[in-house]
């Protein structure tokens, strides 16, 4: 009678099992929450993207994936230059992050900081979503996560406390903020500023106190961040780098999920980056320029270059874009210079 009844619990076991969804099963392996790791929150275009991501993602799953973000780099003490790696370790499950900031890492990165590469944001375009961007991916891989979609920081402008800045001379001695980036640094060494590395939670009160005179930033950041209201009173722009933005996720996280739940997540990251990159570009990209208007509106000073003007800082940096070619590749270089001449404005 108890092995009758023991068959009989078997294979009404059995029977269940071979009805349920794999993806109800493959859910008892999902944590209760996935961590996001953003260096700027929601107030920002940037941390705006990882709430996009995150809604969609959760709305997408019925509940199945809950993502929190952890902006300010949080979940590594703020050091924006350790989040690959602690990516790459597991500390963080997913991130949308700067290419800037993950190019100490990852060498290839760096071609999005050669200054001076983009001369407009179809360029921009013309390297993430070709060939370079599948090239860029590919190397991430390899480098142990799992990219997904683009997203965009934007174009990097100048601005400080002292005066206009209208040609290589107008830097000299400037101490300028810039990230963990030794092509920064070069950058700005061969302009003849002093750059100062630093991180973007020290770096707002050392502007307050005029202990750094600079920085250089997306025009979003410097309107959500209020820099007018510590001492950055100068605006040039420039131009000189666009920052990318990755959204990727860690292999082993990505490894227990179902095929279904991670097309959904991939999906999500590609609806989320371009809502994020039209919130980045908003206010600069229409002809009137409205976000220009309103940092001129708070007492700043914004000034445009000429062509020429612009191809004095490009003459002074190409030196640095020589030496950093050859570090990043030249092949890969050449491809990215290649589709941005055979660029569609």
């Amino acid at each position: 009678m108890k092995l009758r009844t023991f068959l009989t619990s078997a294979v009404a076991t059995a029977a269940a099992l071979a009805f349920t969804a794999p993806g109800a099963l493959a859910q008892t392996a999902y944590k209760s929450e996935y961590r996001m790791s953003l260096v700027l929150g929601p107030a920002f275009p940037w941390g705006k993207g990882g709430e996009l991501w995150a809604n969609k993602v959760r709305e997408r799953t019925q509940g199945r994936i809950n993502i929190k973000l952890y902006p300010g780099v949080s979940l590594i003490q703020g050091d924006q230059t350790r989040e690959f790696s602690a990516l790459r370790q597991g500390v963080i499950d997913m991130a949308i992050g700067s290419t800037i900031n993950w190019s100490p890492q990852v060498k290839q990165l760096n071609l999005f900081s050669l200054p001076f590469l983009f001369p407009d944001y179809a360029a921009v375009d013309a390297l993430t979503q070709g060939e370079v961007g599948k090239s860029i991916f590919q190397t991430l891989d390899k480098a142990g996560v799992v990219p997904l979609a683009w997203g965009e920081n934007g174009y990097r402008e100048i601005s400080n406390s002292k005066k206009q800045i209208k040609s290589p001379a107008d830097l000299k001695g400037l101490k300028i903020r810039v990230v963990g980036s030794p092509l920064f640094l070069d950058t700005f060494t061969a302009l003849g500023a002093n750059p100062t590395q630093m991180s973007w939670a020290d770096a707002q009160p050392a502007f307050a106190s005029g202990a750094v005179d600079g920085q250089e930033n997306p025009l979003a950041i410097f309107t959500a961040a209020k820099l007018h209201t510590v001492a950055q009173k100068h605006l040039t722009l420039w131009g000189y780098v666009n920052d990318p933005l990755v959204f990727v996720v860690n292999k082993e996280i990505w490894n227990s999920w179902t095929p279904a739940d991670r097309e959904i997540v991939k999906q999500a990251a590609v609806d989320a980056g371009k809502e994020q990159i039209a919130i980045a570009r908003k206010g600069v990209i229409e002809a009137d320029k409205p976000l220009i208007k309103q940092i001129e509106g708070l007492g700043v000073t914004v000034t445009q270059l000429s062509p020429a003007e612009r191809e004095e800082f490009v003459k002074a940096t190409r030196p640095v874009y020589a030496k950093w070619k050859g570090q990043i590749g030249a092949d890969l270089v050449n491809q990215a210079e290649k589709s941005i001449a055979a660029r569609k404005p």
